[in-house]
């Protein structure tokens, strides 16, 4: 990878791979890649939670050893290797989305 390269937009392209690989057989696998990309596309569009991370984690302790194959344990690799490494640039892009988030701003309501 290039210098510079965001770890967080890296480890959702591989998720995006695990997740178009994955043969579907076991649970685990397919439905854990599948929450792993949207939580990831979450953040890397810049709408995560603080509660995201807590999730990636837990739902990166999930899938190990769980599936019919080692495939799920390569599919986790990726998240826990750049949280481990890069967790700071996972914070950063919540912390951007808290941010820009409108708060505490009146909804209109409209009657009939």
């Amino acid at each position: 990878m290039e210098e510079g390269t965001n770890m967080v937009w890296a480890a959702l392209r591989l998720m995006e791979f695990f997740y178009h690989e994955s043969c579907g057989k076991c649970t685990p696998c397919r439905e854990g890649t599948s929450w792993l990309v949207q939580t990831l596309q979450r953040i890397w569009n810049k709408r995560g939670r603080p509660e995201d991370i807590g999730v990636l984690d837990e739902l990166c302790g999930n899938i190990p050893g769980r599936t019919v194959c080692a495939f799920g344990d390569a599919a986790v690799s990726p998240i826990v290797s750049t949280l481990h490494h890069w967790r700071g640039e996972y914070e950063a892009l919540i912390r951007e989305a808290q941010e820009t988030m409108p708060r505490n701003k009146e909804i209109p309501v409209f009657t009939h």
